[in-house]
């Protein structure tokens, strides 16, 4: 275990007692010597964690010490570094760009150990399956989602129909062949998915629509039923 992940662990461990806790009873929960146990407290101490208590007394932390917001535990940096390399390999050239850039600052301002340890990942991403291409740029979809603006598309459907809608772009989800958009259609009046290989031409408006993004989503999700794993299934336009 990184010396990183050993602090993580014991201030999640005086977070869950009330009362002062015996220094060999937390050695012992965590694993390690009493000399270690009394190191760490003082690392933890001058990180700004108050904990109070001396050897053959107890230790308790006092409310309000939050920890450095890159401090991950090993499997979540195994998470994460999965994580992107996937988007890395799956997605966009922006979206892979970003993934990319994103890793390289985390990497920057991890404690040493836990650099090594991102270094030293060993869990890969296997080659894609091959990929329908888009015809438009799908980082400006995900700039109208973030924005909530409406967008105007002409859309090919799985039978070859071609036909001009006006919709309110509010999710896109990612699989290994393709991607689709979730949005709100005007013109049929209901939620619609639209893979974005068969989106020909995109215009986005300056109009915003009139719902916030969320309510759109779990609206979504409660009136169609349709797992996120299956939405790419569904392309009755």
């Amino acid at each position: 275990m990184s010396r990183s992940q050993r602090l993580l662990d014991l201030i999640q461990l005086l977070r869950s007692y009330r009362f002062p806790v015996s220094g060999a009873e937390l050695a012992e929960r965590l694993g390690i010597s009493l000399r270690t146990l009394y190191r760490d407290i003082a690392t933890l101490q001058q990180q700004g964690a108050n904990i109070e208590g001396e050897a053959g007394v107890g230790y308790m932390l006092r409310p309000g010490f939050m920890l450095p917001p890159l401090m991950f535990s090993e499997e979540e940096l195994e998470a994460l570094v999965l994580g992107m390399r996937w988007v890395a390999g799956r997605t966009d050239r922006q979206m892979a760009v970003a993934a990319s850039s994103a890793l390289s600052r985390i990497a920057a301002v991890l404690p040493q150990d836990l650099r090594d340890a991102l270094d030293a990942n060993a869990l890969l991403v296997g080659p894609a399956a091959e990929r329908m291409e888009d015809s438009v740029d799908v980082a400006t979809l995900r700039q109208a989602i973030r924005s909530g603006h409406k967008v105007n598309i002409d859309y090919r459907d799985q039978n070859g129909q071609q036909s001009q809608r006006l919709i309110w772009p509010f999710a896109l989800g990612y699989f290994d062949r393709v991607r689709v958009l979730v949005a709100w259609c005007e013109m049929r009046g209901d939620f619609r998915h639209f893979r974005t290989d068969r989106v020909l031409a995109l215009t986005p408006l300056e109009e915003r629509y009139p719902r916030r993004r969320q309510q759109l989503l779990a609206e979504w999700r409660r009136v169609t039923g349709v797992p996120v794993q299956a939405i790419h299934t569904a392309d009755k336009n």
